[in-house]
């Protein structure tokens, strides 16, 4: 079934997102990944098929690799869950998890790659990227010479904002913020090599960390179409943004119209529903074979 929202009678809701749901379990909480699409911070009214259950089965493959930074995962398999969530089965079974209760930190970790979207306009403008200077005469797509990390502010509506590492520093802490720069780091780089193997680049992504018994751990999703740009290498050029089987497809498509990217957001023909289910659907695909 598709899922544009979740309800669950009797099980507080905590929050509802651009596309998760979140529910309180008591010890623990309930995420739940919807069918729903946001592009420009707008909630598209299409839902896309199986988006939910990709984005939670490809971030438990990606939580269960990379066992060298601990995360929030307690059960993602639906006969595992409590008796509570047995009657919810339509609603929950293959794009839910439930997860430890940490405490969210205020930055989002952004590791860029390759230099594409908001990098390449901020580089287009400065020659740097978050404060970070990099080399001149570099083109749209290109591979940098090493990874960089660009954290943004969470913001509770609109857009995150791009912050040096100097103001993460400031608001994390340097020991918290220079623990999540490295890991970033690191789960970035050996998803990229994962992919690599399987025809994709990771151009770019981003994590939540959380802190829980005074211990970081990842939260929330883990190297989605949602949180990264992924691109299939046989058609990656430098000198335009490539195609990719991230929601680019569905931005592209978006600035074709006389639209001016604020609610309501216009509904998507079927066709850019269905190839944008399609790309979802190959990612996953790729990565978690």
């Amino acid at each position: 079934m598709n899922l544009l929202s979740c309800e669950l009678p009797g099980i507080p809701k905590l929050h509802s997102g651009k596309v998760r749901d979140l529910f309180d379990l008591g010890e623990h909480l309930l995420l739940v990944a919807s069918d729903r699409i946001s592009a420009f911070d707008c909630i598209l009214p299409n839902p896309i098929p199986g988006k939910g259950e990709v984005l939670t089965q490809l971030s438990a493959h990606w939580f269960r690799m990379f066992d060298f930074v601990k995360n929030h995962v307690v059960a993602t398999d639906f006969e595992d869950f409590p008796a509570v969530l047995q009657p919810f089965e339509d609603q929950l079974r293959g794009r839910s998890m439930i997860a430890r209760k940490a405490q969210p930190l205020p930055v989002e970790c952004v590791v860029r790659g390759y230099l594409v979207g908001g990098g390449w306009k901020e580089y287009q403008a400065s020659g740097a990227v978050c404060g970070i200077v990099l080399p001149i005469g570099l083109q749209q797509a290109q591979k940098l010479p090493e990874t960089i990390f660009t954290p943004t502010t969470k913001a509770a509506a609109g857009h995150d904002e791009s912050i040096t590492w100097e103001q993460c520093r400031d608001v994390l802490g340097t020991a918290v913020a220079e623990k999540v720069r490295g890991l970033s780091i690191r789960i970035y780089e050996a998803g990229r090599d994962y992919a690599a193997q399987r025809g994709i680049i990771v151009a770019d992504t981003k994590f939540e960390f959380g802190l829980l018994d005074g211990e970081i751990i990842l939260i929330d999703e883990c190297l989605t179409p949602d949180s990264s740009r992924f691109w299939p290498a046989d058609e990656y050029r430098t000198g335009i943004s490539p195609p990719s089987f991230d929601k680019q497809f569905v931005r592209d498509y978006l600035e074709t119209l006389d639209w001016d990217k604020s609610p309501p957001a216009p509904s998507l023909p079927d066709e850019v529903v269905a190839q944008t289910a399609a790309k979802y659907r190959e990612a996953f695909d790729r990565l978690s074979q």
